[in-house]
């Protein structure tokens, strides 16, 4: 019996200068550093985001480069079905080839699953989960025709540990794994590679720009974000050498490996002493009982609930 499947050689790019790179979410954080980092490699560049003013400012940080590379802007919502279509044409008119996809476009929530509205879930879904598939489907035909096409998902610690009051946010996450990863093994034997990245905490500001039910806790883990977290240069640079050398998966940030390696040695346990370890860490541990305090208000109807969770 042959196992040369699971030998496969890495997709690699061997030279990224002169290579057409599709960032959506170029915006804002690990987006906007992958579009300096690609640019510093000789990169021409798409840059896609649904934030206009965000995507000036970041081609007027590239325009002070020492490269002449082409950068074009393209305001488009990734979980638009018919502006996708459209983006993936207007690339390809402006640069002639696709060489890399990376998918980076993504929002956050916070807020239990009870307080979370099916409308906000249709939101979440259709960017992070969907942004991503449209993505692949639309741009996949032109890095075909690439001599060496290269795709990059981005998921999220959340695609390999489950945070509560993440319910959301974990199931795209998560989605966007398991498509991948499906994805992979199809792309297996073509000249197209792909990339999961799943990176830990990143001070990116997103949570600021999260919706959910308490600022405050948003404030706070932005805040320990700011203190604690990976810088989005350092990601995008660990991104970028993975395109280069056809790296599979990806886990960025000592969190991510922590919880990749509790998940595999203990599947249930391993994702509550997580979960035990992350709320210590960010100083967050009274949304247990607000948490709870919501619980019974809201499945139970106890109205007179104090913050600890009980009844009074």
């Amino acid at each position: 019996m042959s196992f040369a499947f699971w030998r496969s050689a890495p997709k690699v790019i061997p030279r990224l200068p002169g290579r057409v790179a599709v960032v959506t979410g170029a915006a804002h954080g690990i987006g906007r550093a992958l579009a300096i980092g690609l640019r510093e490699r000789g990169c021409h560049l798409a840059l896609v985001d649904v934030d206009a003013e965000g995507l000036t400012h970041v081609a007027s940080s590239l325009a002070a480069s020492r490269h002449d590379q082409r950068v074009t802007l393209h305001v488009a919502d990734v979980s638009d079905r018919v502006r996708m279509r459209e983006l993936a044409q207007e690339v390809a008119s402006a640069h002639g080839v696709v060489d890399v996809l990376i998918n980076s476009a993504g929002i956050a929530h916070e807020a239990a699953f009870p307080q979370t509205s099916l409308e906000e879930w249709d939101r979440i879904i259709a960017v992070n989960l969907l942004g991503v598939i449209h993505g692949c489907h639309f741009f996949l035909p032109y890095l075909a025709r690439a001599d060496r096409g290269h795709i990059v998902n981005l998921s999220s610690l959340l695609g390999v540990v489950a945070m509560p009051g993440q319910c959301a946010y974990t199931a795209t996450k998560f989605g966007v794994r398991g498509f991948s990863e499906a994805l992979q093994e199809e792309l297996r034997m073509t000249s197209v590679g792909l990339t999961l990245v799943h990176p830990g905490a990143v001070a990116t500001g997103i949570m600021l720009r999260a919706r959910g039910d308490d600022p405050d806790l948003l404030r706070r883990i932005d805040g320990w974000y700011e203190r604690n977290a990976l810088r989005p240069d350092r990601v995008a640079e660990r991104i970028i050498r993975a395109i280069e050398r056809g790296t599979p998966r990806l886990l960025i940030g000592a969190d991510a490996v922590f919880g990749d390696v509790l998940k595999r040695l203990l599947p249930v346990a391993g994702n509550a002493l997580f979960v035990n370890v992350a709320i210590r860490m960010l100083g967050v541990e009274y949304m247990r009982a607000r948490r709870l305090a919501q619980w019974r208000r809201t499945m139970l109807g106890e109205e007179k609930v104090d913050e600890h969770g009980g009844i009074q």
